[in-house]
C-alpha cells in the first residue's frame, strides 16, 4: 500500500511566508556583514585614515623610526617617498 503525504501552505500557494521567508533566509548573513563591518572595517579604515594623516604632517628635520627598526631624520621628500640620513653622510 503507498502512502501519499502532501503539505499545505497556509498562504495560499506562495511558500513560506513569502518576502518575509525570503528575508529570513538571508538574515543571518545581513547579521553577519554588519558584525564584520563595526569589528574590523570600520576600525581598519579609521587607523588608515590617521596613519595618512600621520604621514602628511611629515616634513624635513624630523626624526622618526622606520617599521624596520632604523632610526632617522628626514633629509628630503619626493612625491611619496622619503629619503632618510641614518648617520652622517648615510642616507
Amino acid at each position: 500500500m503507498d502512502t501519499l503525504y502532501a503539505m499545505a501552505s497556509g498562504t495560499g500557494g506562495t511558500g513560506e511566508g513569502g518576502v518575509l521567508g525570503s528575508l529570513g533566509a538571508f538574515l543571518p548573513f545581513i547579521l553577519i556583514f554588519v558584525i564584520f563591518y563595526f569589528l574590523i572595517i570600520m576600525p581598519q579604515r579609521k587607523k588608515d585614515q590617521e596613519h595618512k594623516t600621520m604621514l602628511e604632517s611629515l616634513k624635513r628635520g624630523d626624526k622618526i623610526l622606520t617599521n624596520g627598526g632604523i632610526y632617522g631624520r628626514i633629509v628630503d621628500i619626493k612625491e611619496n617617498k622619503f629619503v632618510i640620513e641614518i648617520a652622517k653622510g648615510v642616507k
